[in-house]
């Protein structure tokens, strides 16, 4: 449930070194449009892959780090009985409450900038030869657009989306309804991409995009190893 995008210029600081050195791919579409899949295909290819949501839902997990933070500002019903973060009734209270989601946003946010920056400068340093940042709300963040070397936004019509979302997660029409209107329209994701992935179910194709993004990152590399 935790957001994963960044407001504050700590993390651009800790990530800001990288730029220029090692091209940097922002990778992001909205819920169900397909991220997962395509990083995947990405990594299988060698790119360096960051998925901020995941680090969002590790730090949330049982024994997450942010636990103990949310406990302490939501109370215990918030924790499901596994210990994990009770995220659908996390997920009603911040649609309900947007002063709930500034507080769980102040818990989240500086450890998910903390685990980004390590990871990135981890797989930097591994010889990957790019890194892909998977950050689902990066257009509505505003902050990430000068840090990245190019952007990639995976589509679908919402229609599909919804419906992925509600096999995948179990949740009604309404609430993934609600989850499209916070998030920025799909026209607003596609005006800011640099490569539009379009993800209507054949893998093949997309398969075939993701090979095309994968050489245009490659291409972004020579570049700046014949620059420097």
């Amino acid at each position: 449930m935790a957001s994963t995008h960044f407001n504050l210029p700590a993390d651009r600081a800790d990530l800001a070194n990288l730029k220029g050195n090692i091209p940097l791919l922002g990778l992001t579409g909205g819920i169900g449009s397909g991220k997962t899949t395509v990083s995947d295909l990405l990594g299988q290819l060698g790119a360096g892959i960051i998925d901020t949501d995941l680090i969002a839902h590790q730090i949330t997990a049982p024994g997450g780090v942010a636990i103990p933070l949310i406990l302490d500002q939501f109370g215990p019903e918030f924790i499901d009985p596994s210990g994990a973060l009770n995220r659908a009734k996390m997920r009603a209270l911040v649609f309900e409450k947007p002063e709930a989601r500034k507080i769980l946003e102040q818990i989240t946010h500086p450890l998910i900038r903390q685990e980004t920056a390590k990871r990135a400068l981890e797989l930097a340093q591994s010889g990957k030869p790019y890194l892909t940042f998977v950050v689902p709300l990066l257009i509505e963040s505003g902050n990430w657009q000068g840090l990245l070397d190019h952007i990639a936004v995976v589509d679908c019509p919402e229609e599909t989306q919804i419906e992925r979302v509600i096999k995948r997660n179990q949740l009604t029409r309404e609430a993934v309804e609600k989850i499209l209107a916070a998030q920025a329209s799909r026209e607003a994701r596609r005006s800011q991409a640099n490569t539009i992935l379009t993800n209507e179910g054949n893998l093949a194709d997309l398969s075939a995009e993701v090979q095309d993004l994968h050489e245009k990152m490659m291409d972004i590399k020579r570049t700046q190893a014949s620059s420097s």
